[in-house]
């Protein structure tokens, strides 16, 4: 009798040993950013889980993704918008599987600060003042340089133009714009979010607002990408991960008081900051719409005005034949 327990014990863990090993790998690289956690907090838990794929996701810095991308070390990587362009430039093509970054409802994200008690009304009086921005050739950055030279009338060179741009690690934005060191700041989400709960701060301009006046479109920042060969060798894996994405970030969205709190143990974040990134200042849709290809190629094309790229592909032409669509 034991042996014929030991036999049907064997076989049962042989059957799911073998389920196991025979689940697909797909390696996702993201930013590292206590929201962006909370987003694969579901994958991660195993709250979403696959029968065919296993996610395994890594955070990194910006400069890491940026050198991780022409390795092709990662299936999936969150990249920026403007990266398309310019890696197609080099031979390499990024296809999009799914949106990462686009403007939140409130369209709060974006907005240029200055403090309360500072002289400056308008954008215009910034002229010949210095702006204060995390990272200069981000795509967010982009996006806000074509809203204060369409919609406020600047000019937003970094040479010679009405302000100048100092770049500054985005934890010491709101420090040096409290101490003086800059007269505006363009803020990261959680600075920007801090500074409107302290009362000490106000907007002057709010550039992802004055996108969707201009343009119709929500600012698109960052998407999630992939390489030709690697979709087209294993397409139903990456099928089920952006399956498994976009539930993971259901789950967020309909349990976001659960989700900041459990994130929040390990990263300096609050479940209402979470909430508030969810629908103020960012969101996470993991699926393409198409104001998502539209706004893709709204920022292209003033970056090719801009001087910044020469030649950008169709938004289409770019985007995975099997993304989820909205």
């Amino acid at each position: 009798m034991n042996k014929i327990i030991k036999i049907i014990f064997f076989g049962i863990f042989f059957c799911f040993s073998t389920q196991a090993s025979s689940k697909e790998t797909i390696t996702y690289a993201h930013l590292i950013d206590p929201s962006l956690e909370g987003l694969l907090y579901a994958i991660k838990k195993k709250i979403v889980t696959s029968d065919t794929v296993n996610v395994e996701a890594k955070a990194l810095a910006i400069p890491a993704l940026i050198q991780s991308t022409p390795t092709k070390r990662f299936d999936v990587i969150m990249n920026a918008v403007m990266a398309i362009p310019l890696a197609k430039k080099r031979g390499l093509d990024l296809i999009v599987l799914s949106t990462a970054l686009r403007a939140g409802s409130t369209r709060e994200g974006g907005s240029v600060w200055v403090k309360t008690d500072s002289p400056y009304k308008s954008m215009k009086d910034l002229k010949g003042k210095t702006i204060g921005n995390y990272a200069l050739r981000a795509t967010g950055t982009t996006w806000i340089r074509i809203a204060l030279w369409k919609a406020h009338g600047m000019n937003v060179s970094y040479k010679g133009g009405d302000m100048n741009w100092v770049q500054l690690p985005a934890p010491t934005l709101l420090g040096a714009l409290e101490t003086g060191r800059v007269d505006a700041a363009t803020l990261i989400h959680s600075q920007a979010y801090a500074a409107s709960k302290s009362g000490k701060y106000r907007t002057i301009a709010e550039t992802s607002k004055d996108i969707y006046k201009l343009f119709g479109v929500d600012t698109v920042s960052a998407v999630n990408v992939s390489y030709p060969d690697k979709l087209k060798a294993r397409p139903e894996a990456f099928k089920e991960f952006n399956r498994m994405l976009k539930a993971s970030v259901d789950y967020a969205v309909a349990n976001p008081r659960k989700v900041g709190e459990e994130i929040g143990k390990t990263n300096k974040i609050s479940p209402e900051f979470f909430k508030a990134w969810l629908t103020r200042f960012s969101f996470f849709p993991a699926v393409v719409s198409g104001n998502d290809v539209k706004s893709m190629e709204t920022v292209w094309q003033n970056a090719k005005e801009m001087g910044i790229i020469k030649k950008y592909p169709a938004g289409n032409s770019v985007v995975w034949k099997h993304a989820i669509r909205e």
